[in-house]
């Protein structure tokens, strides 16, 4: 069968690998460049061990705190509110302790997965030199945070993930490069961090490339309802094949409206700067619990990112918000470069209120899926993702039940 995918980022290109796999002739779309989202300038971590949505009573909790300070963890600029509206109602509900559990429930189902197609794919492709298996930190600055997060860690162990608590000895010892005001940290062993979310997808991109998918360029701003799909764009570009798969991440949801299923879907806009070439104090990824911000040690470089903010896709960066990220850093890690030397970047994380993507099946036209709203995990889940997605292609039963990420559970 012709499979087009819409969107080349990690989740497209993962999707392409796993449908070449089985034979089928792959075409990806992409409005702008390879890689162009996230996937271009993400914290490069194969987070699998986060089982825990971010809608849930803690965090709702915490967001009166978050929002009295503009360049918080957490922001909304003023004149986006009313359109995020809907999006909010939806997180408050999902926050709620039931959907909280049904959330991570379908979140660690992807998760424990996820390393293990990564590595699969790494191996299959010859990229197994961009996998770094290092272990990371989850850092607490109090005994209180830390005691807490023994629980977290216990139900993380209930799901196969290795875990251990460790005092601030042994993190000196671990990570010397951070100052020494930590109560301790969370260790996972078996964390993995990536050389650099462009470089990866590219050269995942360029393997698709040469095992025979075709790439063009080009706005698909509709889809067909008939049995073969046609894509529609502008100035009378169309396509036509056999099934479509919609892994466009934050510009999905137009898609998604036309094949009806009325997605509330957002982009949770995340900020970084990273020193090119710069080695960095730390030698795995660290993220700074409570703080809401990670460091990672790319081959590429030194990144710091974090932070969340809802503004759309239209509104330009505000990288007062970066500096904030790179100050509060500059408190816990010794050693940084001058903030100056970096490199800035924002980009868009395609966002559910309920932390967990959509994958299945349109409902207007059973030949074309879905594959979108990762959020903070596109890297980490898109290689599970793509051996779903190949499993709804060829009409096997999915590895696991897609129920959780349903377009219609709204």
């Amino acid at each position: 069968m012709k499979v087009a995918i819409v969107g080349a980022g990690i989740v497209g290109v993962a999707i392409a690998h796993a449908l070449l796999d089985e034979g089928h002739e792959v075409l990806l779309v992409e409005s702008r460049e390879p890689a162009f989202g996230p996937s271009r300038g993400n914290a490069g971590w194969i987070a699998h061990t986060d089982i825990l949505p971010i809608a849930s009573p803690k965090v709702l909790g915490q967001v009166p705190r978050f929002l009295a300070d503009p360049l918080g963890p957490l922001s909304i600029r003023p004149a986006y509110l009313p359109r995020l509206l809907p999006w909010l109602a939806r997180f408050v509900l999902a926050s709620r302790p039931q959907a909280y559990e049904r959330s991570i429930t379908g979140l660690a189902a992807l998760q424990t997965r996820a390393l293990p197609a990564w590595l699969a794919r790494a191996e299959k492709t010859g990229l197994t030199r961009h996998i770094h298996r290092k272990g990371g930190l989850y850092v607490f600055g109090d005994a209180g945070a830390l005691e807490a997060a023994r629980a977290v860690a216990k139900r993380q162990a209930g799901f196969g993930i290795k875990v251990e608590m460790i005092g601030p000895t042994d993190l000196r010892d671990l990570e010397p490069g951070l100052k020494p005001r930590f109560a301790g940290a969370a260790w996972h062993p078996d964390t993995a961090h990536i050389s650099d979310p462009h470089q990866l997808t590219m050269a995942l991109f360029e393997a698709a490339l040469e095992r025979g998918a075709v790439f063009e360029k080009a706005e698909v701003t509709n889809i067909s309802l008939g049995e073969r799909p046609s894509l529609v764009g502008s100035e009378g570009w169309q396509r036509v094949v056999d099934r479509v798969v919609i892994a466009a991440g934050a510009w999905a949801k137009p898609l998604a409206a036309a094949m009806g299923d009325a997605v509330p879907l957002d982009t949770e806009r995340g900020y970084n700067v990273s020193f090119p070439d710069a080695a960095g104090p730390l030698s795995r990824p660290v993220s700074f619990e409570g703080h809401g911000f990670v460091a990672t040690p790319l081959d590429s470089g030194f990144r710091i990112g974090g932070a969340v903010e809802f503004a759309g896709l239209e509104a330009p960066p505000n990288h007062a918000r970066t500096r904030r990220l790179y100050d509060k850093a500059s408190t816990l890690i010794d050693g940084l470069p001058a903030f100056e030397s970096g490199r800035l970047w924002m980009g868009f994380r395609p966002s559910l209120p309920d932390s967990l993507p959509v994958i299945g099946t349109a409902s207007r036209n059973r030949h074309v899926f879905y594959a979108f709203g990762h959020g903070h995990y596109g890297m980490t889940q898109s290689h599970v993702t793509a051996d779903l997605v190949a499993a709804l292609v060829a009409g096997r039963t999915p590895a696991i039940d897609l129920a959780p990420f349903s377009p219609t559970r709204f």
